[in-house]
């Protein structure tokens, strides 16, 4: 038979009241904690959600679904260049462009070579052909403009020869807001809109090229140069895009005629091996007098 426990005394029982009063007190505070860590994380989370929306956003909107069709700039020829002569921006057709209908190449080498279609030695007595194939994101393009930018507008200006630019957009790639497009695009704005400014635009550019693999420059800041270039009132160009079509079309014939990188260079028909006539300026001298 089970014997009677001591009736615990007041003060034990007191004691056993606090104790248990401290135990709730400290199950309280461990919830309101918890509560509190659960708050401030959800507020994390709905923070950063909120911020990659937003970018998931820009980066769409940046990107997009470019059509594959679209309008040429005036100024734009046929194979995506746009043409410097000693009066001015070369005036072209209207006329649009497809990724679909990139033209035949003008030759095909038994190595496998391609020469793009539109290059070609000048007739003789005519002012040579240059055509320069470039990256807006390019570091090394930039160092080409800087380097040879004005003695090929020397040549230009003497009407010993025309320097024709197709911009690739390869280099999107390594940007977070697909900047060569975009570069590409604004370029085509300026050559529609206020061709005189044309290589002022191009040159300031290359000049103020962003790093390699941000965001590169934003089309407020696009729009400015283009204003201090001497091309005010292109800024609603630049953002919709309008000629984004163009420069997807301008990539496309880079890619078909395996160009390989940028800058590269055809002078009167040939390509330019940096490798073999490291001195561009020599090289272009003498297949002019040719």
């Amino acid at each position: 038979m089970a014997q009677n426990a001591p009736r615990p005394t007041k003060a034990e029982r007191t004691a056993t009241a606090r104790e248990k009063a401290r135990q709730i007190r400290e199950q309280q505070q461990r919830r309101e904690k918890r509560n509190s860590l659960l708050l401030r994380w959800g507020i994390v989370g709905a923070v950063v959600a909120i911020i990659v929306i937003v970018a998931l956003v820009v980066i769409s909107n940046n990107r997009g679904n470019i059509p594959d069709a679209g309008p040429a700039p005036q100024h734009g020829n046929v194979n995506g260049g746009f043409v410097l002569a000693k009066a001015g921006l070369q005036a072209t057709d209207s006329h649009t462009v497809d990724v679909a209908k990139i033209p035949a190449p003008a030759s095909t080498g038994t190595d496998g070579s391609i020469v793009p279609a539109g290059v070609a030695a000048a007739a003789k007595g005519q002012p040579a052909q240059i055509v320069v194939y470039a990256d807006m994101g390019c570091p090394i393009c930039k160092q080409f403009e800087a380097q040879y930018s004005d003695y090929l507008q020397g040549l230009v200006k003497e009407g010993k020869a025309t320097v024709e630019y197709r911009l690739a957009t390869f280099l999107d790639r390594v940007s977070t807001t697909n900047y060569s497009s975009r570069a590409a695009n604004a370029v085509a704005c300026v050559a529609d809109e206020k061709p005189a400014a044309f290589n002022t635009y191009l040159t300031e550019l290359f000049a103020q090229q962003p790093a390699e693999g941000g965001a590169g420059l934003d089309n407020a800041t696009l729009a400015r140069i283009a204003e201090s270039a001497g091309a005010p009132g292109v800024s609603s160009c630049i953002d919709n895009g309008e000629f984004r079509p163009w420069a997807k079309f301008t990539n496309e014939t880079f890619n078909e005629y395996k160009v390989g990188g940028t800058p590269t260079v055809y002078v009167q028909g040939k390509k330019w091996d940096g490798a073999t006539q490291p001195d561009f300026q020599a090289y272009t001298d003498a297949a002019i007098k040719g």
